[in-house]
């Protein structure tokens, strides 16, 4: 497991080094949700050994994406261009641990075919009942 030594923001940037002194930085403009929140909203972030999360947000970095640049998976594109989605209240409703949501979209975890379907149908059940609305 990584081990993170520091932690710091700058106006475009969130930057982790690891104790091992390697350093990498994810951009806010990335991300829709850090792109467009609040300097008060950027500097209230929690992180454990796995990756920083910003509660206010519905945001999450996992350490080893800061190293790990990949192809963005499906579940990461839908998100990103939907950010109304409350990631962590999806993964809270279909009984997931938001980490685990997380990993899902960052691709650091793969979803089988039926978990991907579950959070997929999972959406559209939200959808049908904002309409009934």
């Amino acid at each position: 497991m990584m081990k993170i030594e520091k932690i710091w923001l700058t106006e475009s940037a969130v930057w982790i080094r690891t104790e091992d002194g390697r350093e990498a930085c994810e951009l806010f403009a990335d991300y829709p949700r850090l792109k467009d929140a609040a300097v008060e909203q950027l500097v209230n972030y929690d992180y454990d050994d796995f990756g920083i999360h910003w509660e206010d947000l519905d945001e999450d970095l996992s350490f080893e994406g800061f190293f790990d640049k990949q192809e963005p998976t499906p579940l990461y594109k839908l998100f990103m261009s939907h950010p109304e989605l409350n990631v962590s209240a999806l993964a809270r409703r279909m009984g997931f641990s938001q980490s685990l949501m997380a990993q899902y979209i960052s691709g650091k975890k793969k979803a089988s075919k039926a978990r991907t379907e579950l959070i997929l149908d999972t959406i559209h059940e939200v959808g049908r009942e904002l309409v009934a609305v």
